[in-house]
């Protein structure tokens, strides 16, 4: 599991607990089980009336944290590249295709470098600038600068052949493989 997916479930299950006690309070209170609180009393001291803008202060809170958690909630949903159907004209033709059709063998050379337990790539863009991003699963004693190398000089370059493009924009993002292969 990636560090945001296990940050994002660790802060979700520490507000559900939150809100789990808050819940489990009112309903103690609500049966008058808890003494200090008395049904009539006040919920906070008699402090008296707060200024003006605690209204406004309180508003703009809600609202930013309404802006927060729309914006968490737009990046749950899985924003790829976009690809666009490509078209390569010669004098003899023309030919259509998505981009996507060079992505899996792409991946299975990737995967096939030493070192790399796995690989997932995107493919997206026009074909005036294509875009690619590649993300490499590693043994954790793997030298990455190699995996780089390789795919510098050789397995990019026979993507752009393939897909006959002079020029790709790439990010390629290392990730090491948590679970360990033992060897008898």
């Amino acid at each position: 599991m990636n560090r945001p997916s296990r940050l994002n479930r660790t802060l979700l299950a520490l507000l559900g607990l939150v809100l789990l006690a808050a819940g489990a309070v009112a309903t103690v209170a609500h049966f008058e089980r808890i003494g200090p609180l008395e049904p009539g009393s006040p919920v906070l001291p008699a402090i008296g009336q707060p200024p003006a803008w605690t209204p406004t202060a309180v508003g703009a809170a809600g609202v930013l944290l309404g802006l927060l958690a729309l914006r968490w909630l737009l990046a749950q949903f899985d924003r790829g590249l976009k690809a666009h159907t490509w078209q390569h004209t010669e004098d003899s033709g023309a030919t259509r295709y998505r981009p996507t059709i060079a992505i899996t063998p792409f991946e299975d050379e990737v995967t096939a470098l030493p070192g790399v337990r796995s690989a997932a790539a995107d493919l997206g863009g026009t074909r005036d600038a294509p875009t690619l991003s590649v993300v490499v699963t590693a043994e954790p004693n793997t030298d990455l600068r190699e995996i780089r190398q390789s795919l510098a000089a050789d397995v990019v370059p026979r993507l752009r052949q393939a897909l006959d493009l002079e020029v790709i924009a790439a990010t390629v993002e290392f990730r090491f493989s948590t679970t360990t292969v033992r060897v008898v």
